[in-house]
């Protein structure tokens, strides 16, 4: 006889190893879904839930998020996503997957992956590392410039939207898990953040940054598909929540990487994101936007956890579930509070550190995620209409492509720090007239400025740049030796040793910012 709820059936069928052929059927609940793990497939059933920001309330309605959520995550992942696949009653009352009686439900069918190369296990496990999330930042870009233009979301009001949703969300699962007065506190600040940064909202979603995003990209939506970063689940449920500021998606992963002490990996993806895409360009505002996306993020797993808690039976995974949604909330309040910036230029001949040394301290200066790189060797391939990891010919390196090079450099630079984000300039800074201009920045936005001068030995240097591997700038061990030559005049910044360890060198460098 069937059950009284019509899924505990097919949650018992889809658990049932002889179903599917397998030994034994993997079971992942969340508060929306269970997936099914048997073999090398993967089975979604939605859960007959309804929220604030989605309804799967009846057979029809999870048949349809079935199959958007199949054709919009085709997007991204092909090779996962085969399609749905129907539970059906059949004529002797039986269940069955797939078969020829009538649905009673609805699944998304998928090809199963290693679960070991999802991106949240590989964090705990301490196995992600540079290469991979810059490959994942360049494929988030290339999955964005070519997502769908909206601009019937987005903007303050699609922002404003998604504030309202948050506090609805409050009301319904935060009592218990939060304080009444932190959760209105958020929202205050959270309109408030809004209506400085509204103007700007409206702006991208002018210049088509609001785009028919992912939506839900943290870390356990991403993993490794024959090699490659690959994001899948994406939003089907809502195409408010999915239609959205670009930025806005990125900022879900930049803030799950910092929620789990990786905020050197955040730097790293914002600062290729922005390298890649143009996004922190002055007149395109992102780095204005930033800090009010990472706390919405925050905030979303804040209420979502608080839903969980709740509806888990377990009274000891519940409170640890409570707990971790009140941490989330105190990240959300903490992201939007301001953050005095600073400006810092690195400079040396190529193969001093100079650009490793940048990218480590920046996770470490200024609002998260840290602070803003701008580096000569990226924006000189921007501006040459080059991806990254081109070389350029010898016209790429022009007098007149060179002085465009630094005036984007301070330019980019100007507007971070209006922006409130401390910045990192990070070229050769050969000549004397570069160091005053890039220090006359940081004088001008009335910030404070320090001046790190890289150095180590030829042989060092050379074989640095003999061994380097993926890296954006063109140098090499010919054009040390032009270098070498240049007559660098006075140096008033602080001399850094460079020839030791990283360690070293960012010791010594933290060091000369403290004193």
């Amino acid at each position: 006889m069937p059950a009284k709820d019509p899924q505990d059936e097919v949650i018992r069928l889809l658990s049932d190893p002889k179903v599917h052929g397998v030994e034994a059927v993997e079971r992942v609940e969340t508060h929306v879904s269970e997936v099914f793990l048997a073999g090398d497939r993967a089975l979604k059933l939605k859960r007959a839930v309804v929220f604030p920001y989605l309804d799967f309330s009846t057979v029809d309605k999870r048949r349809a998020a079935c199959e958007a959520e199949a054709r919009i995550n085709r997007r991204t992942a092909p090779s996962l996503y085969k399609g749905v696949v129907a539970v059906t009653r059949e004529p002797d009352s039986r269940l069955a997957l797939g078969g020829t009686g009538t649905p009673v439900d609805w699944l998304v069918d998928m090809r199963r992956f290693d679960q070991d190369t999802l991106f949240d296990r590989m964090a705990r496990k301490d196995a992600l590392r540079r290469p991979m999330m810059e490959d994942l930042a360049d494929a988030i870009a290339g999955f964005h410039r070519n997502a769908e233009v909206r601009t019937d979301f987005g903007g303050r009001d699609g922002v404003a939207m998604i504030l309202d949703s948050n506090a609805r969300c409050f009301a319904q699962s935060g009592a218990g898990v939060f304080a009444a007065g932190d959760t209105e506190l958020l929202t205050r600040q959270s309109r408030a953040a809004l209506a400085a940064v509204g103007d700007v909202l409206d702006r991208r979603r002018a210049v088509g940054r609001v785009r028919l995003c992912h939506g839900d990209l943290h870390l356990r939506n991403i993993c490794l598909v024959d090699g490659r970063p690959t994001l899948f689940d994406g939003i089907e449920f809502s195409e408010a929540f999915a239609a959205i500021d670009v930025l806005y998606d990125l900022a879900f992963l930049l803030m799950d990487l910092d929620h789990r002490g990786l905020r050197r990996l955040a730097s790293i993806v914002f600062n290729r994101y922005l390298d890649v895409s143009g996004d922190a360009a002055p007149d395109v505002g992102g780095l204005r936007v930033i800090a009010l996306f990472l706390s919405m993020r925050a905030v979303i797993r804040a209420h979502v956890d608080a839903a969980q808690a709740q509806s888990l039976s377990d009274t000891g995974k519940a409170e640890a579930r409570a707990e971790e949604a009140r941490d989330y909330l105190t990240r959300a309040l903490d992201y939007l509070k301001p953050v005095p910036p600073r400006l810092l230029a690195v400079g040396g001949l190529s193969g001093s550190g100079k650009s490793r040394l940048a990218r480590e301290l920046a996770p470490k200066l200024g609002a998260a995620p840290g602070a803003r790189v701008v580096r000569s060797d990226a924006i000189r391939k921007r501006l040459a209409g080059a991806a990254l990891t081109a070389r350029l010919g010898d016209d790429g390196y022009s007098a007149e492509l060179t002085a465009r090079t630094y005036r984007a450099m301070r330019e980019e630079a100007a507007a971070a720090l209006a922006a409130g984000h401390s910045a990192i300039a990070d070229a050769v800074f050969a000549r004397p007239d570069e160091r005053r201009a890039i220090a006359a920045v940081a004088a001008e936005a009335g910030v404070p400025f320090n001046g790190l001068w890289l150095e180590s030995s030829r042989a060092v240097m050379a074989k640095r740049l003999a061994e380097r591997r993926r890296n954006v700038s063109d140098a090499d061990a010919r054009v040390l030796e032009m270098q070498l030559a240049y007559d660098l005049g006075a140096i008033d910044w602080r001399r850094i040793d460079s020839s030791g360890t990283r360690e070293d060198t960012l010791k010594s460098a933290l060091a000369a910012l403290a004193s």
